[in-house]
């Protein structure tokens, strides 16, 4: 590398980044939930089968097993706290990617932030519709290649009593998602990697009833697109000029992974 070569270097963008990173002039934001026994996941009805919560399993603390160390084993079903999923994962994207072959290019990108908090605290049952995204065009621009939409709705708000995040009841769960519509639109046309959402999954809690069922999982994963679950800390972040970076374990055949979420912005 010639002396011009390194210099470009020093001055290039990541250099920016790390010198606002070092001087607070870039924070960064954790959107991930903290992951233990008490974290709300998932529940299925009779008859399908449900992943097991997360616990860990100590193999030594400082003891006769391991007298410098401590360490467990980790139990965890793929789908758990704030998670990716991955094209695999659902019927549509069987023949799509796993986990391990996501393109690193493709968990980083912009994050746009969608509010649509008193829609859902107004009906838990709330389905975003492809009007909102226009509406939220038309204020901060089109739509970047490679971004994330992250939807804010609130939920965060429930998500350390597990009753109130899955808000089960005699007819189901209710929890704010996609219209078939939106779901097809972000999958098939826009330039989107993938969805983020504060709820247990990226569907809604009532995505069962709609046709196709399940239509952000239908859709998105038969297309090459993602979504990530249970994120916390969206009213920290403006509405456009955040960066996201998603981190899932690259399990070799995984469907999906609990991932650490991380978001860059301006202070």
């Amino acid at each position: 590398m010639d002396m011009n070569s390194t210099t470009d270097v020093r001055q290039g963008s990541v250099a920016h980044l790390l010198e606002g990173l070092a001087t607070r002039r870039i924070d960064v934001i954790d959107l991930t939930t903290k992951l233990s026994h008490a974290t709300p996941t998932l529940e299925l009805p009779e008859p399908f089968a449900n992943l097991i919560d997360f616990s860990l399993e100590e193999v030594s603390a400082y003891n006769e097993p391991g007298p410098y160390w401590k360490h467990h084993n980790i139990h965890t079903g793929e789908h758990i706290g704030t998670h990716l999923d991955a094209p695999v994962h659902w019927i549509t994207g069987r023949g799509g990617k796993d986990v391990a072959q996501i393109e690193p290019g493709r968990l980083t990108g912009s994050a746009l932030v969608l509010d649509v908090s008193e829609e859902a605290a107004a009906n838990p049952d709330f389905l975003l519709d492809l009007h909102h995204i226009r509406q939220w065009e038309a204020t901060f621009g089109p739509i970047p290649q490679g971004s994330w939409l992250l939807i804010r709705t609130g939920w965060e708000a429930r998500a350390h009593d597990r009753q109130r995040f899955l808000n089960n009841d005699e007819k189901g769960p209710h929890s704010p998602g996609l219209t078939v519509e939106c779901a097809q639109w972000i999958a098939e046309e826009s330039p989107l990697s993938g969805i983020g959402v504060e709820t247990v999954g990226i569907d809604a809690g009532a995505a069962a009833g709609q046709e196709p069922p399940f239509p952000a999982h239908h859709f998105l994963l038969a297309n090459d697109k993602y979504g990530i679950t249970s994120l916390q800390n969206l009213s920290k972040l403006p509405p456009i000029g955040a960066a996201i970076i998603v981190a899932p374990l690259p399990i070799v055949g995984g469907t999906g992974s609990p991932a650490r979420v991380l978001a860059f912005v301006d202070t």
